[in-house]
């Protein structure tokens, strides 16, 4: 099938990694994939939450937001705490960036990650997790100036969507394929290649084990791509 913007089957959107976007943050990006735009910052704050504290560990949250007027229509604050999609995204979000630690054990510090989408053309979770990675990376660098500590940040953790559309199993869903799409799935990993998380729902039908490992691999091969573009945007 033809897709909107004339993309193969596995190809990802044109991705962009702008590092250091935020100039008082100890860590940021500004992660463009497609038409979707994700402004990401990592700050570094004394003190965790009740259940950490007394035991000398550090903690890793994240919170998510999507920006009025980042989709066709005008979306309202959430002004009253964040809703149950908010929610669920945002604890997706700390979930994999947690998993990409290496140790807890930098004092009783906390990393809060925010990730503002500024504007959504599909796939803003999975754009959000992978710009969170490179800002916590950095995050941790500033930290391990500060505590004299080897950094605590382990592997990197990326993250895209796949769907079958039309029938066509395809890569990096942009929103008109994520809405028509049969089957969706988000798929988190850490650098090389191990699975952090599989969202995988039958949107308007259902997938057999067959499709299920094509949607993996499609993932997979996306995935290694960002683990790069990642890598460039630390090395510069």
């Amino acid at each position: 099938m033809a897709r909107p913007d004339n993309r193969e089957a596995n190809q990802l959107r044109p991705v962009s990694i702008d590092r250091g976007a935020n100039p008082y943050a100890e860590g940021s990006c500004l992660i463009r994939a497609g038409g979707t735009l994700v402004h990401c910052t990592a700050s570094v704050e004394t003190g965790v939450p009740p259940f950490r504290k007394g035991s000398g560990l550090g903690w890793v949250t994240a919170e998510y937001a999507m920006l009025p007027r980042a989709t066709s229509e005008r979306n309202n604050r959430e002004r009253k705490g964040p809703g149950g999609r908010t929610q669920e995204i945002q604890r997706l979000i700390g979930r994999s960036l947690r998993a990409s630690m290496a140790t807890f054990a930098f004092g009783e510090y906390t990393i809060k990650i925010d990730c503002d989408v500024f504007v959504a053309d599909g796939g803003t979770r999975c754009a959000s997790i992978t710009g969170a990675s490179v800002a916590l990376h950095e995050a941790c660098a500033w930290l391990a100036g500060q505590t004299g500590q080897p950094s605590p940040f382990g592997r990197l953790v990326a993250a895209v969507s796949v769907g079958k559309v039309a029938g066509e199993q395809l890569l990096d869903l942009a929103y008109v394929e994520d809405r028509d799409a049969e089957v969706d799935a988000n798929v988190v990993m850490l650098d090389p290649d191990a699975f952090v998380e599989v969202q995988g729902t039958g949107e308007q039908g259902t997938f057999d084990r067959a499709e299920l490992d094509g949607l993996l691999d499609l993932a997979n091969g996306g995935i290694q791509e960002l683990f790069a573009l990642q890598r460039v945007a630390l090395a510069g």
